[in-house]
């Protein structure tokens, strides 16, 4: 059953707040077209006195010792693992996400929250040696202050956690702007941090639009860091407004992901992955399988086959019809997106093998079927843009450097892919493709928290997991310490 209507709040130091004036906005049940809440719609002056709350809390929150940090971190996973499947109706209703995927979404969420605590006794500085005699040099991992957080509406839960557990671990405070589109999940998750008693003005959710909240976080100069993830559009704005304050960022702009099918490889393996990876989410995913390689050799058969397996997912409600492959997209307006550019593939010469247009079935609801089209060439729109839906065109390549070539030739440069048994050409394409991550005989997945997730090019700076996205979220502080121990001074 889907969850009423209801009203929510923004969640500043410590309170639910209504925005300045009671400005809502309507946030859609994408599988139905119904409104699924109001939720604010915060002003300039809200994401102000939200970043000056942070910025009184941070000192406070600093002097804690990172292993009380992290037992707040502890706390809030629990609190989730508690509500998830609360928490994953409510997202599936924003979002339309298979419930089983939003189920998925909302204990890796906890997941994340444990992991993270974990690093609290294993973040280290250093010892430097001097060129001084009775001098000793120190190198100090230190938090930013203020992080500003502005999460997307394909994984809001998931990505919230990557911004607020290592920032929170640190020592920093921070204030989240979630997707306008899918707003609700997070606001429950400022219940969450409520009753785990993280103090007042440490973790904020402010509601809103981007030229409001969002340019509010890149520009004020309270803000220590702000950390993105959304189109490379919304990335260059932010780096453009950050720039005024020398303002660090951290971005995850997204990518079209190559998979290269050698000859060898195992179809049975290359075809699960590639549509396990491509349907995730209903295809709304950065690092998601966007555009396929198939050697010559094999690619009939590869193709008729993947085909036959898309043509296989089912698509649904997600409250209503659980167990389905796929849920709606999640707005018109990205239905219209996906649609034309298979609009465009087929006016280039693609020839569509299955789906290839909107769901008629279901008119209430953005529903686009799984999609395979053959005939692809290197320079067609639908190879070289992000899709962003359950849709993927097939390249036929003649040898490797030819695969490798356009693999590369892209924007983009965040994940890719391949499917082989030669070890020789595993080796090859892990040191010359130019992406920040390259899984080889697998699906990919996006909790792989103990790695690190960084792409090239315009696909971002920075990154977010494992040891190295804990450490985005501190600076270095190098103490010289000069001694003398024969006059016993310090």
């Amino acid at each position: 059953m889907a969850v009423a209507t209801r009203l929510y709040q923004n969640y500043v130091n410590g309170r639910f707040v209504s925005a300045q004036g009671a400005k809502t906005l309507p946030v859609e049940n994408p599988a139905t077209g119904a409104t699924a809440s109001d939720v604010p719609d915060s002003s300039v002056e809200d994401a102000r006195e939200a970043i000056e709350c942070a910025d009184r809390a941070q000192r406070a929150w600093e002097k804690l010792a990172p292993i009380e940090r992290a037992n707040y971190l502890h706390k809030i996973a629990a609190g989730i693992r508690a509500d998830a499947e609360h928490l994953a109706r409510v997202l599936s209703e924003e979002q339309g996400k298979p419930l089983d995927q939003a189920r998925g979404e909302a204990n890796g969420t906890a997941n994340y929250f444990d992991y993270t605590a974990e690093w609290a006794r294993r973040i280290e500085g250093e010892v430097i040696a001097s060129d001084e005699p009775n001098d000793m040099q120190l190198l100090l991992r230190q938090p930013i202050g203020v992080i500003g957080g502005i999460v997307p509406w394909n994984f809001p839960l998931y990505v919230l956690a990557r911004k607020v557990a290592p920032a929170l671990l640190t020592g920093n405070s921070i204030v989240v702007k979630p997707s306008e589109i899918t707003p609700n999940s997070t606001l429950e998750l400022g219940r969450i941090f409520d009753e785990a008693g993280v103090p007042a003005g440490v973790v904020n959710i402010v509601c809103g639009y981007g030229p409001t909240v969002g340019e509010e976080l890149a520009s004020n100069p309270l803000i220590g860091m702000v950390t993105v993830t959304g189109s490379i559009r919304t990335g260059s704005r932010v780096m453009e407004l950050a720039a005024k304050n020398i303002t660090k960022v951290s971005l995850e702009l997204g990518g079209s992901h190559p998979v290269i099918v050698m000859p060898d490889a195992d179809l049975d393996l290359a075809i699960r992955s590639i549509k396990a990876g491509r349907l995730l989410n209903t295809g709304q995913v950065c690092g998601a399988p966007d555009r396929t390689y198939v050697h010559e050799s094999v690619a009939a058969e590869f193709t008729e086959r993947l085909a036959k397996a898309m043509g296989k997912a089912t698509y649904g409600n997600a409250l209503v019809d659980e167990g389905r492959d796929l849920g709606p997209m999640v707005s018109a307006r990205q239905l219209d997106a996906v649609s034309g550019r298979v609009e465009r593939a087929i006016a280039d010469g693609g020839q569509v093998v299955t789906g290839g247009k909107p769901a008629e079935d279901k008119p209430e609801g953005h529903y686009y079927p799984a999609t395979v089209i053959a005939n692809c060439r290197q320079d067609m729109a639908i190879v070289r843009e992000e899709i962003f839906g359950p849709v993927m065109p097939v390249v036929t390549f003649h040898d490797l450097d030819e695969a490798i070539d356009w693999a590369n030739d892209s924007i983009y440069g965040l994940a890719s892919s391949i499917f082989t048994k030669n070890v020789d050409v595993i080796m090859r394409a892990c040191r010359e493709l130019r992406f920040g991550e390259t899984y080889v005989n697998r699906e990919n997945m996006m909790e792989n928290m103990q790695g690190f997730h960084a792409g090239w090019r315009k696909s971002g700076i920075g990154g977010a997991d494992g040891k190295y996205g804990v450490l985005e979220y501190t600076r270095t502080h190098v103490v010289y310490l000069q001694y003398d121990l024969a006059a016993g001074r310090a």
